[in-house]
């Protein structure tokens, strides 16, 4: 049951983290900048997290585990949320969502410098169907490139966040470490935007896309992503998350009018087919 639950769990984040980069583009709309929407996202987030502990009465992490949390939060999280809502102002949603979707490989060679895992052969042919996936998605869209170089960047640096927190996890819970990590980042991004001017919505609708940042596509994603990851593993979790690109594409796609090359897509359908690949491999190996 501890299993099923797990993969439940990541599926849910997985598809509401897809709804990110839609609700961004309609703040981008609305006149907001990065740094206002990223304060907002996590400033609302922690306080509504942290409501939360308080009615379940689960104290605050305390001591070496806080201090991780707080750098998950605004080092690891911070990072990877400002690189991919930056992102998405030089490349289509979809784009950024598909090389997004390199960090189960970023995972997966991580794990095996520090985690001491095997480059199994199966492994080894995911990485280079991504590679080959990631050189046909970013090839076409010369002039997209800042947006997909940060992709990929947010990419790697989630990846380092799900291995710090594969730790972290064992020690709290998803929602003591979920207020934590919220509240460090958007203490970073409060800073920023204070110091650069903040836009704040001018409309109902502005507050709405918010609204809908904070519980679709952070609250729930973040809190079910965490609580899956504990009891799945990194690897797994990353691997299961598969569906989140699919979402965003869609949803670009019949909102936005969003088209994507063939060659583009035939690139991420490389990427997801790896994961995939990857993902069987993992639930075979550890039975789960």
């Amino acid at each position: 049951m501890k299993r099923i639950t797990g993969i439940l769990l990541i599926a849910i984040s997985a598809a509401s983290f897809g709804t990110l980069a839609i609700f961004g583009r309609f703040a981008y709309a609305e006149g907001m900048d990065t740094f206002t929407v990223l304060f907002l996202r996590f400033g609302l987030s922690a306080a509504f997290m942290t409501l939360i502990l308080i009615l379940r009465k689960e104290p605050f992490p305390r001591g070496r585990v806080l201090f991780q949390l707080i750098g998950m939060g605004g080092l690891g999280y911070g990072a990877q949320s400002f690189l991919y809502m930056t992102a998405i102002k030089y490349a289509s949603a979809g784009l950024v969502a598909l090389l997004l979707y390199l960090y189960p490989f970023f995972v997966a060679i991580l794990s095996i410098i520090f985690l001491n895992e095997k480059l199994t052969r199966v492994k080894a042919i995911a990485l280079l169907l991504a590679l080959v996936g990631t050189a046909l998605t970013v090839g076409p869209v010369s002039g997209q490139l800042i947006g997909a170089a940060m992709a990929i960047t947010a990419a790697l640096v989630y990846s380092i966040y799900i291995i710090v927190g594969s730790n972290v996890m064992r020690h709290v819970s998803a929602f003591q470490s979920s207020a934590v990590i919220f509240a460090s980042a958007g203490a970073v991004y409060g800073t920023l935007t204070f110091a650069n001017g903040a836009n704040f919505p001018q409309t109902n609708f502005g507050w709405l896309v918010i609204l809908g940042i904070v519980l679709l596509s952070t609250v729930i994603p973040v809190a079910t992503f965490l609580a899956g990851l504990e009891r799945v593993g990194p690897t797994n979790a990353a691997m299961l998350s598969t569906i989140e690109p699919i979402v965003t594409v869609l949803l670009a796609t019949w909102l936005f009018g969003d088209k994507l090359l063939p060659i583009v897509l035939v690139g991420g359908v490389l990427i997801l087919i790896a994961v995939v690949l990857l993902t069987r491999a993992e639930m075979q190996s550890k039975d789960i």
